[in-house]
């Protein structure tokens, strides 16, 4: 905790971390919207929370997490009876588990802070554009008492609700990816209408080219190394549905009524999604809990035993490190982006168009972060706080594979929860484009321009 108390050092002196989101701003920044500089600040806390627990799943440094006080001493005991559990069963898990918890509880109490907040002269927005050295010693303060959480069945526990955040945030994902992919074609295609350019047209091509390209190399690969002749008929059977649904959003996204209703719909769109649904399918089949159907499974026994006879097993898989990815990207795009689409506006709780810069600020050459929500907030508070609860514990059950130990704390194994998780939610994801393609037409009378 010192290391991150020397790493928050560096945002600036304290008296400005007791202050408000403006004075974080550095002189050489542009001048920027303080409800910006706010959700930044929020997002570097869980940032800096899952560095946190990467480090701690690091094979060296969970070996020596028995060392933390209180982490081992009393972590059987449940209510004050004791209970035989090997302290050193998955230490890098229960750290993970615990930091996820951290960072769950501490937006989840700022989203209870910030309910019907409605604009910056409200005294809660004080606190949530300011005082960060103080919020720090917050997140700070529940981790350090999240580590003296008995063991219990909280492991259990806390599983099933990293399961439903996981779900949920992965349908945010999958919304932001959409209005990403209208936002990417319409950009395009104006440019080449307005330039006559047909370098614009090329590059769509080329793109949705290497999309469909990947992804068919994808399913190939997953049919080859996830399933057998014989058997396996559970990878056969979600790899070939997936399949299927992908080429039903791809033909009626270029159907003429589709077309008609929305000029802008088209194949790109629909080569980003299938990617997306072909690697939420990869996910998937790495949960599957069979041996010979999964290349990739580890199923780990207790960290005493492991060390006894092989090194550690690193907790990260490929489909991990891209889920770590495909995390941070949606997080920065939640915190500094708008969308174009006022629908899409609506549904996440955020501004439908920024306010310009301050001119004022702009003459004098000052770089500083103003005031934009004195009317009128420009996103949800607590919608935001809540979408980084769900991020806190989808990086949590991505950082562990998804995979959950047994009663006695002694077995680590994936379970078919995982898989049938991430497919539900490809499956909705799926479902959820095709409606922003048919909506249109089952609904005419609404805008959708």
């Amino acid at each position: 905790m010192g290391a991150c108390l020397g790493v928050c050092s560096l945002l600036g002196c304290v008296s400005c971390l007791c202050g408000s989101a403006p004075c974080l701003l550095c002189g050489c920044c542009p001048s920027t919207k303080n409800s910006t500089i706010s959700r930044l600040v929020f997002t570097f806390f869980l940032f800096l929370g899952t560095l946190v627990s990467i480090i701690m799943i690091i094979p060296a440094v969970e070996k020596e997490l028995h060392k933390l006080p209180g982490f081992c001493e009393g972590s059987g005991s449940v209510l004050g009876v004791q209970t035989r559990v090997d302290c050193s069963s998955f230490l890098g898990l229960k750290a993970v588990y615990r930091m996820g918890f951290a960072m769950a509880a501490f937006f989840f109490l700022f989203a209870i802070l910030m309910v019907c907040v409605r604009s910056s002269k409200d005294p809660r927005a004080a606190v949530q554009n300011g005082f960060w050295f103080f919020k720090f010693l917050v997140l700070v303060g529940i981790t350090v008492g999240a580590f003296y959480i008995p063991d219990g069945a909280f492991t259990s526990v806390w599983f099933y609700f990293g399961v439903v955040g996981s779900f949920l945030f992965i349908l945010i994902q999958l919304l932001l990816l959409i209005d990403f992919a209208h936002s990417w074609s319409q950009l395009w295609l104006r440019n080449a209408n307005e330039s006559n350019a047909k370098g614009w047209y090329a590059a769509l091509c080329t793109i949705t080219f290497i999309f469909y390209a990947i992804s068919i190399a994808a399913i190939v690969l997953l049919y080859v190394y996830y399933t057998k002749p014989e058997g396996c008929k559970e990878g056969k059977v979600l790899i070939s549905i997936n399949l299927i649904l992908c080429l039903i959003v791809s033909a009626v996204s270029i159907l003429p009524k589709i077309q008609e209703a929305q000029p802008h719909s088209g194949l790109l769109q629909a080569s980003l999604i299938t990617l997306y649904t072909i690697y939420i399918t990869w996910a998937a089949l790495a949960n599957v809990p069979i041996q010979a159907c999964n290349p990739t499974l580890l199923v780990r026994n207790s960290t005493s035993s492991a060390t006894a006879t092989q090194p550690l097993t690193t907790w990260w898989d490929a489909p991990s490190i891209v889920g770590l990815v495909i995390f941070i990207l949606c997080t920065l795009f939640i915190s500094i982006r708008s969308s174009d689409h006022p629908e899409v506006n609506k549904l996440m709780l955020t501004e439908e168009s920024g306010a310009g810069v301050d001119s004022e600020a702009a003459e004098r050459g000052e770089h500083r972060a103003y005031d934009n929500e004195q009317d009128g907030v420009s996103y949800n508070y607590t919608f935001f706080h809540l979408c980084l609860l769900l991020a806190a514990l989808y990086i949590m059950m991505t950082l562990t594979n998804w995979y959950r130990p047994d009663e006695s704390l002694q077995v680590l194994s994936s379970p078919w929860t995982a898989v049938w998780v991430k497919i539900c939610s490809s499956w909705a994801g799926l479902l959820l484009y095709l409606w922003t393609l048919v909506a249109p037409l089952v609904l005419p009378d609404r805008d959708f321009s």
